[in-house]
C-alpha cells in the first residue's frame, strides 16, 4: 500500500487518538490499552514500509505517550500479569473470536470422525491407542476401575509430567500454524481422533459414565486449552494466508503476537487441568459423584466464560462505555 492511500485510511482513527492523548475526549486506562494495540499495529506497518517516514516518526510518538499515560493512569496495584489475563489477553481473543469458532467447529467435526471410526471398525481404537494401552484398559475394566490409569506415578510427577507434555502439544500446535493454518490442523485432528475413538471405546465396554466422571475432571480445562491453542494456530496462518491491507510480513509479525498472547492465556488453565489429573482425578472412583460433577461442571464453566464472554465484557467496556 502507498504511504499516502496509508494515512488516508487511518487518518480518522489517529485523531481519535490525538484527541485520547491531549484529553480532548477522555478514557480510561483500559480504553488507551485498546487504542495502543492498534496504534503498535500500524506503527509496525509503517517501520516496515514507510521506514524513514514522519509517519514513523509520528506514530511512534503517539505510542509512546499513550503507554505513558496507560502505566500513568492505571491504578498502582494492578501489575503487568494482571493486566494481560484481565484485559489484554480478553481484547486479543474478542478481535479473533472468527477462529475461536472454525476450531471449536474443526473439534466437533474432527472428534465425530473419531467415534464413528471406532463405531465402525473394531480395529480402529488398537490402531489410536495401541495394543498395550487398550489391553492394559480392558483388566482395569475388569477390575471395576476404568480409569486407573490415571493412579500410576506419584501425585507430583503425573502432575509435572502431564503438564510438560500438554504445554508442549499446546506450544507446537500454535507453531504448526504457520503452515497457513494446515499444520495446526493436522494436529487438532490427531488429538481429536483419540479422543473420539477413546470415548467410544469406553462407551462400547458399557463403561462410559464412569469414565467421563474420571476423564473429564481434568479433561474440560484440558480439551477446551487445546482448542483454544488451535485457535492461535489459525490465527498465525490466516495472517500469512490473508494479509489484507498489511504486508505479509507485517501480517506475520501481527499474527505471530496476537497468536503467542493467546497460547500464554491458556497456561494457567493448562497447569491447573495437570494438577487435577495428577492429584484429583486418580480418586474419582472413590468420590460422591456429586463431587465428580462439580467439579467437571465448575471447570468447565470456568474456562467457557473466560473465553466465550469475558471477552466480550471487556471488549463493550473499553471501546463502549456508554453503554455499560
Amino acid at each position: 500500500m502507498r504511504e499516502v492511500a496509508f494515512i488516508k485510511q487511518n487518518k480518522e482513527k489517529w485523531l481519535e487518538f490525538e484527541q485520547a492523548i491531549f484529553g480532548k475526549s477522555k478514557k480510561s486506562p483500559d480504553e488507551l490499552a485498546s487504542l495502543y494495540i492498534h496504534l503498535v499495529n500500524d506503527l509496525s506497518y509503517a517501520q516496515t514500509y514507510y521506514p524513514k517516514s514522519k509517519t514513523v516518526v509520528y506514530l511512534n510518538h503517539l505510542a509512546s505517550i499513550i503507554y505513558q499515560k496507560i502505566y500513568k493512569t492505571k491504578r498502582q496495584d494492578t501489575n503487568r500479569l494482571v493486566y494481560f489475563f484481565k484485559t489484554e489477553a480478553p481484547l486479543i481473543v474478542y478481535q479473533n473470536r472468527r477462529y475461536i469458532l472454525y476450531a471449536f467447529i474443526l473439534f466437533s467435526v474432527f472428534t465425530a470422525m473419531g467415534v464413528i471410526s471406532a463405531a465402525n471398525d473394531g480395529a480402529f481404537v488398537r490402531l489410536i491407542m495401541g495394543d498395550h494401552y487398550v489391553n492394559m484398559t480392558l483388566e482395569n475394566i475388569e477390575k471395576g476401575n476404568p480409569v486407573a490409569v490415571y493412579k500410576s506415578g506419584s501425585n507430583w510427577g503425573s502432575a509435572f509430567g502431564i503438564t510438560f507434555n500438554n504445554l508442549r502439544v499446546g506450544i507446537f500446535s500454535f507453531i504448526m500454524g504457520i503452515f497457513g493454518g494446515i499444520g495446526t490442523g493436522w494436529v487438532l485432528f490427531q488429538n481429536c481422533i483419540m479422543l473420539g475413538s477413546f470415548q467410544y471405546f469406553f462407551y462400547e465396554q458399557d463403561v462410559f459414565w464412569e469414565s467421563v466422571r474420571g476423564i473429564w475432571i481434568h479433561g474440560s480445562m484440558e480439551i477446551f486449552a487445546i482448542v483454544i491453542e488451535a485457535a492461535a494456530g489459525l490465527v498465525l496462518g490466516a495472517s500469512i494466508l490473508f494479509p489484507k491491507t498489511y504486508s505479509r510480513v507485517a501480517s506475520l509479525k501481527m499474527g505471530l503476537k496476537n497468536g503467542l498472547k493467546i497460547v500464554l492465556s491458556t497456561m494457567p488453565f493448562t497447569i491447573a487441568a495437570g494438577i487435577l489429573e495428577g492429584f484429583v482425578t486418580r480418586y474419582s472412583p472413590d468420590m460422591p459423584r456429586f463431587l465428580n460433577i462439580f467439579i467437571i461442571l465448575f471447570t468447565l464453566a470456568l474456562i467457557s466464560y473466560y473465553y466465550l464472554i469475558y471477552p466480550f465484557r471487556v471488549n463493550k467496556k473499553v471501546n463502549h462505555p456508554a453503554n455499560v
